[in-house]
């Protein structure tokens, strides 16, 4: 049985403490996590470092990055489970966009 992949706009934003240098590496562990799911990162498009609408966690800013991913639906919540739990993701969301 064949597995589907559907598309997925994936937004993190991440903690800002994080260095503008080591975000890449941030980027580089988030799409290992999706990778060991299954999935693939189709495209990952850094925003920088961006103002808050309102504090999250104490922050006034963090660092946007919105990326088109490939994914098996099953795997979705075990991803959000560890964006949820990471140190660098302040926030994400996971849309749907093959619909």
């Amino acid at each position: 049985m064949a597995i589907s992949l559907r598309d997925y706009e994936l937004v993190v934003i991440l903690n800002p403490e994080i260095g503008d240098d080591l975000v890449g590496e941030s980027l580089d562990r988030l799409q290992q996590t999706i990778a060991t799911r299954g999935g693939e990162v189709v495209e990952s498009n850094p925003w920088g470092r961006r103002r808050l609408a309102y504090p999250i966690s104490r922050h006034l800013e963090g660092n946007y990055v919105v990326s088109q991913i490939k994914l098996d639906p099953g795997q979705v919540p075990g991803l959000e489970s560890s964006l949820r739990i990471s140190e660098d993701v302040i926030r994400h969301l996971i849309i749907r966009t093959d619909q």
